[in-house]
This record gives C-alpha cells, sequence and structure tokens, in this order.
C-alpha cells in the first residue's frame, strides 16, 4: 500500500481494481495525472499497486479515497453494473461535496445511469455515464470513450478522458455525446452492434469451412478481406486465431474451442430496447438468437443425430465478402436508426457522424468502414443509412453475391440467421408494398382494430364486418 495520509493530491479516484479498472487506473497514471484506487478485495488493490511500481496511491477505505482526491472531486467507477452500483454510491455520496462528479464507467442499463444523475443532481454533484470499449488492451493503452452527463460534468473530466482515449487520425476517441444516459445508450448500440459483426464473421467462417477451407486457408482469406473494405479488429483477430495451434497437437485450437457462446446482456438490452422504439434490428437480434441457440448444445447434438447429412458445395471467397460486406451495411443502418429514433425519445442531440469517428480507434468495432459511415452522414444520411446514394449502390452492386451464399446455405442446410436478417430487412425497406395489408385486415377481422385504405393513408380508420358471407 501506499496511501499518504492528509495529502489531496491525486486527481482521479478509481473504485474497482477488476481488470478494467486496473487497466484504465494504469492509463490515467501514464499520462501524467496522479491516480489513487481502492477495492473491497485487498489483494486486488495491492495487485494493482505492485504492478504500478507503487505509483498509484492505494487507500484502505473509501473515506481515505476521497481525502486523497483534489477538489472538485474525481471519482471512477470501475465496478458490476447494477446493485452493486447503488450500493457503493450509497456508502460515496455522504463523504462528497458539491461540485464533485462521480463517473460511472461501467456498462450499467441506461435508464439506471438517468436515475442516478437525478439523484446526485439533487445533492448537488454531478454524475457521468461512460462508455468504455476496447476491452483490457484498450482500456490500458487507449479506449473508445462515450460519455454522457452534463456540459459542465464533461467539463470536469475532459482532460483525463481525452489524455487516455485512443488517437486516430480523425481526432481523440471521446466525445461528449449528450444528457444523463445518452453515454450509456450509446455503448449499449456499439455492443449490438458488436453481437453483429461477430455473428456475420462466425456465419461467414461457417460457410467456408463447410466448403472445405481449413484453419489456415481461412487464415489467409481473412487477411486478405482485412486489406479491403472488410479490414477492421474484428476480422484481424479472426485471422490470427486461425493460425493457433493446438497446444495438445490436435490441429488447431479453433476447431477445439466449444461452439457455445456467452453473453453479459447488452445485446439483449439492444433489441429490447429497439422494440420499445418501434425500430426493427433484426441482424441484431438474430446475432442474439444465434447465442441463444449455441447455449443448446446438449439438445443440438441429440437432435443433430437424425438430421441428414449436410454439404455445400464450394463456396467463391469473394461473393462471401460481398454477403458479409452487404450485412454490415444493413446491420449499422438498424443501429444507427435506434440511435436517431432514441435521441428523439429522450431529447438527445447525437451526432452521428460523431460517434462513427469515436468508434474508428481503441473499441472493439473499429474498422475502415466507419469513415464510410462518416462519409454518408457528411452528405446528409441522417434520416437513414439507407438512403445514401454510395450505400446503395454498393448494396446493389453486392447484392447478387449475398443472394447467392444465403441461397447456397439455406439449401445445404446450413444456419446464417444474420447474413438472411439482414438481407431480408434491406428488401423490405426497398419494397413499396408489403403483405402486412394481410396483417392488418386480418387484425379487424378478429378484433376490430380498423384499418386505412391504401389510397387515403391519412383518412379515417375503417372497420369492415369480413366475417359476413357476401
Amino acid at each position: 500500500m501506499t496511501q499518504k495520509k492528509g495529502q489531496s493530491s491525486a486527481e482521479l479516484g478509481v473504485i474497482g481494481m477488476g481488470v478494467m479498472g486496473r487497466s484504465l487506473a494504469l492509463n490515467v497514471m501514464d499520462r501524467g495525472f496522479e491516480v489513487a484506487v481502492w477495492n473491497r478485495d485487498r489483494e486486488l488493490l495491492d495487485g494493482a499497486v505492485a504492478a504500478s511500481g507503487g505509483r498509484l496511491q492505494g487507500c484502505t477505505d473509501l473515506a481515505a479515497l476521497v481525502a486523497s482526491l483534489k477538489r472538485p472531486r474525481r471519482v471512477l467507477l470501475m465496478i458490476t453494473a447494477g446493485k452493486p452500483v447503488d450500493l457503493v454510491l450509497a456508502d460515496l455520496v455522504p463523504l462528497l461535496e458539491r461540485g464533485d462528479v462521480v463517473v460511472d464507467g461501467g456498462n450499467s442499463w441506461f435508464e439506471d445511469t438517468r436515475r442516478r444523475m437525478r439523484e446526485l443532481a439533487a445533492k448537488g454533484l454531478h454524475f457521468v455515464g461512460l462508455g468504455v470499449s476496447g476491452g483490457e488492451e484498450g482500456a490500458r493503452h487507449g479506449p473508445s470513450l462515450m460519455p454522457g452527463g452534463s456540459p459542465e460534468a464533461y467539463a470536469a473530466v475532459a482532460p483525463l478522458l481525452e489524455a487516455i482515449a485512443a488517437r486516430t487520425d480523425a481526432g481523440l476517441c471521446v466525445t461528449h455525446v449528450g444528457p444523463d444516459g445518452a453515454g450509456h445508450f450509446v455503448k449499449m448500440v456499439h455492443n449490438g452492434l458488436e453481437y453483429a459483426d461477430m455473428q456475420l464473421l462466425a456465419e461467414g467462417y461457417h460457410l467456408l469451412a463447410a466448403s472445405g477451407l481449413d484453419a489456415p486457408r481461412l487464415a489467409e482469406v481473412f487477411e486478405r478481406w482485412n486489406r479491403g473494405p472488410l479490414e477492421s479488429f474484428l476480422v484481424e483477430i479472426s485471422a490470427a486465431i486461425f493460425r493457433k495451434r493446438d497446444p495438445k497437437g490436435r490441429g488447431w485450437l479453433v476447431d477445439r474451442v466449444l461452439d457455445r457462446a456467452e453473453q453479459k446482456g447488452t445485446g439483449r438490452w439492444t433489441v429490447a430496447v429497439a422494440l420499445e422504439q418501434g425500430v426493427a434490428v433484426p441482424s441484431i437480434a438474430a446475432a442474439l438468437d444465434g447465442r441463444v441457440l449455441s447455449s443448446r448444445k446438449a439438445e443440438r447434438v441429440a437432435l443433430a443425430a437424425g438430421a441428414p447429412p449436410r454439404t455445400l458445395a464450394k463456396l467463391d471467397a469473394g461473393d462471401v465478402e460481398s454477403a458479409l460486406y452487404g450485412a454490415k451495411i444493413a446491420a449499422y443502418a438498424q443501429g444507427f436508426e435506434l440511435l436517431r429514433t432514441a435521441a428523439q425519445s429522450f431529447g438527445w442531440a447525437l451526432d452521428l457522424a460523431e460517434l462513427a469517428r469515436i468508434w474508428k480507434g481503441g473499441c472493439i468495432i473499429r474498422a475502415a468502414f466507419l469513415d464510410v459511415l462518416r462519409g454518408a452522414f457528411a452528405r446528409g444520411a441522417r434520416g437513414g443509412l439507407l438512403s445514401d446514394p454510395a450505400l446503395r449502390a454498393e448494396l446493389e452492386a453486392r447484392a447478387p453475391a449475398w443472394r447467392r451464399v444465403v441461397a447456397a446455405a439455406v439449401q445445404a442446410g446450413l444456419p446464417v440467421p444474420a447474413l438472411s436478417a439482414g438481407l431480408s430487412y434491406l428488401d423490405a425497406m426497398t419494397s413499396a408494398r408489403l403483405p402486412q395489408n394481410l396483417v392488418q385486415a386480418q387484425r379487424d377481422a378478429f378484433g376490430a382494430h380498423t384499418f386505412l385504405f391504401s389510397d387515403d393513408p391519412e383518412g379515417r380508420p375503417q372497420h369492415v364486418e369480413w366475417l359476413q358471407p357476401e
């Protein structure tokens, strides 16, 4: 421990010395700021102080942490989202003074953030809901940061956040997202898009493997993709994964990984909020379903025993690349539509081009594609990415290959939920007429829910006794 009693010299206090808290504390320290830290688990606290070479100021309790901080105090919470945040706040808030700032850097539910902000504001305290992306490596060396809160709260923590954020040719990967829960909402949608990206790449891998490519050849394909429009962190690490040998000498390690993907809940939140906001996010929902279905391993194995063999003719890797890029455009169109709609619902002035910019570095979904999105927003696509002529041209050019890939997968009996969901989304969004006229007629027939005439969409609601014989 390196606690220095009686001194109030630290510029940031960090509560929670798990992987992310420790990494962020070390990052801030390396940028020239004095940092005080505390953790309920003394072993984690001592480990963090030791990792810093004694430069982090370890504190024995919350009171000591608060006493070590310069005014206005700035405290960063890096603890498990949910009830633990409220429990820590209950102990921390009475120790603070008007004008102090509390930052929640966990993956908190945005409505919890809005509530906590109101509660602390009533006590004269500032609260920032901070989305942090990039995992351990990003937190340690430069994450993408999505802070939400009042302008005054952001101004108080901006020097710290700007010092540690990732840097790209487009600038620092941090921006003041908006008020109250905007930061955590944006991080939630980021994670939903992350789900979609990962599922799409998994489907592309599955199809190419089924058509005969082994891990080294898959690595070559993904490395080639990483030099084109699919260039991204996730494609890059996928190529590296395919090159990892099984330490037990049984071939390639990826082939021995259990096909059961876990989740922490942010993807589920994204889909639930999208439903509440009336926004279709089928690609993200398909990615979520993919993880849920993967968890039913024993049941799948039992059912597969009676299933017919599934064979796939050799696929062209270029076709798969086109399908993945088209599906990526569709998924991001959905995610940004959710952001645009939520901004209207909650009164947030979200700058969608800025969000694409700060995601260009540090975060898990960082990709060259984000520059494409920034260009679309610069051209005025804030009403929807599918309205951008350049993106529409890309989709039209790639749609034939996309359809060939999905058709081949369906014929072979191989699941491609995200690829097919994205294609159906595109087809629906570019259809002047959909069959929901029958759905509405059915609703009126069994429940008198009324309907409108297609030639008078702003007219008076109609009801017909559909079931009376003519």
